[in-house]
């Protein structure tokens, strides 16, 4: 399995020929080193309706006849675009047939910002694990810190979990630590940080601080790749007796 970060909380898994995307924002984002029109999907997940988190989904659906996944009103919402989607909840899981994934909740807000300038109810703000090549990933989306975090990881044994760090629109890097301790992560992906300067972070600052309470991190540049399997996950959190 292939894991992509494309900047901010854009990530992209590939296993098998097929692939899933989370929240794309690249040409918003002055950190992004790929454009829409690079991204090959199959499906398209989206936290929130948020525009950093949704603003390149409708291009690179319409480019990959790829299908949008995401909370009922913000489905319905880009619906209305004649783009593909799955429309589910919070607590529901969706069959991809390659992955599955399950909507969890997330403390946020959540809106769509029209060209008049209306701002219109976009659903509840979520999460979502997703399990693919016998790994379960947590892609938490902006979210405060909130202790059914905890809850969530006695029920799901989390190997990978990307955790929004950036602080002023979701959680810091304090919270995020507690965040990964909670949900039992064997290796935390710090996302959400540095494409603005109100959520300016030192992402190996935040890694050092995981490895020093017994868990594994690892900072992704926009445009890096990471090949991982159950095996090396395995020996990568073995690694130093950790």
């Amino acid at each position: 399995m292939e894991i992509i970060y494309h900047g901010h909380s854009c990530i992209q898994i590939v296993t098998e020929g097929k692939s899933l995307l989370f929240d794309p924002f690249l040409k918003g984002n002055p950190l992004a080193v790929t454009q829409p029109e690079d991204i090959k999907t199959d499906y398209i997940l989206l936290t929130h309706a948020h525009t950093d988190h949704i603003l390149d989904a409708e291009p690179i659906a319409k480019a990959n006849d790829a299908t949008i996944v995401a909370t009922f009103e913000l489905a319905m919402y880009m619906s209305r675009k004649q783009l593909k989607t799955i429309d589910m909840n919070i607590g529901g899981t969706v069959d991809l047939g390659f992955a599955k994934a399950k909507m969890i909740q997330a403390f946020h807000s959540s809106g769509i910002f029209l060209e008049e300038g209306q701002i219109i109810y976009g659903g509840m703000p979520a999460g979502f694990i997703v399990q693919v090549e016998g790994l379960t990933l947590l892609h938490a989306g902006d979210t405060a810190l909130f202790s059914d975090m905890k809850m969530i990881g006695d029920r799901h044994p989390i190997d990978i979990a990307f955790l929004p760090i950036g602080d002023h629109y979701t959680m810091g890097p304090d919270d995020a630590l507690q965040a990964a301790e909670w949900f039992g992560a064997k290796l935390v992906i710090p996302v959400h940080y540095n494409s603005f300067p109100a959520i300016r972070q030192d992402s190996d600052d935040f890694v050092r601080r995981l490895e020093s309470q017994g868990q594994r991190g690892r900072v992704l540049a926009p445009g890096e790749k990471l090949e991982i399997t159950a095996a090396s996950l395995k020996k990568l959190v073995a690694r130093d007796g950790k």
